[in-house]
């Protein structure tokens, strides 16, 4: 089964590092990181670099799509070459999949007109003015639909498990969870707007990280 994950100039790498460590665990699973050039990308603050394997052109029908997000995702969103090829690729895909604000692309390119989508907390207004219904839930998926989005950054890994049970078994899914000791336990329980004080929502923008 072919996967094709995007990569962009300032994306956010756990956005495709994350559901790749889970999705990369089944045998069956062939997994190309695409764009629009081959060679180098370098994520959102420029320290760390992904490479581009192969073209959005020379991989236009992928079993699955994955468009991980990032604040280089606004550039996509009138990027036609990009829109065109997730047009073209939902057209025959098993599951068209986002993580983050990658959501904002699908959106843009009418792949979610009406439909409830995940995306990071603080794009929720830019996604409805894209045609799609925001909502706070960690995945969504739209099985009859083939599409399946998740919220900010972490979220696509539990995504990942997902989209392995759908197309394989539950016992996949879980295999791949145990050998990626997937286990969450944090230290702390400020992982959603819901749960984070204002305190820690001021040091937030603060640090300027708001930005998926």
């Amino acid at each position: 089964m072919q996967v094709a994950i995007a990569l962009f100039d300032q994306m956010t790498a756990l956005d495709a590092i994350g559901p790749y460590e889970v999705l990369q665990r089944v045998p069956d699973f062939d997994i190309t990181f695409v764009g629009h050039s081959r060679g180098e990308i370098r994520t959102e603050n420029g320290m760390l670099g992904l490479t581009v394997d192969a073209t959005f052109d020379e991989l236009p029908h992928p079993d699955v799509v994955l468009m991980p997000g990032g604040i280089g995702s606004r550039r996509l969103i009138a990027d036609q070459v990009v829109l065109d090829w997730l047009r073209t690729a939902h057209a025959s895909s098993r599951l068209t999949t986002s993580v983050c604000s990658g959501s904002l692309v699908l959106a843009a390119a009418g792949l979610l007109a009406g439909r409830p989508a995940a995306t990071h907390w603080s794009v929720y207004d830019v996604l409805e003015s894209l045609g799609a219904v925001a909502t706070g839930e960690r995945v969504v998926p739209l099985w009859d639909e083939r599409i399946v989005t998740a919220a900010g950054v972490s979220s696509g890994i539990d995504m990942g498990l997902a989209v392995i049970a759908h197309l394989v078994d539950d016992v996949a899914a879980m295999a791949a969870q145990l050998e990626t000791e997937y286990d969450p336990q944090p230290p702390f329980d400020s992982g959603s707007l819901a749960k984070a004080t204002p305190e820690v929502r001021q040091r937030v923008r603060e640090y300027g990280r708001v930005r998926n």
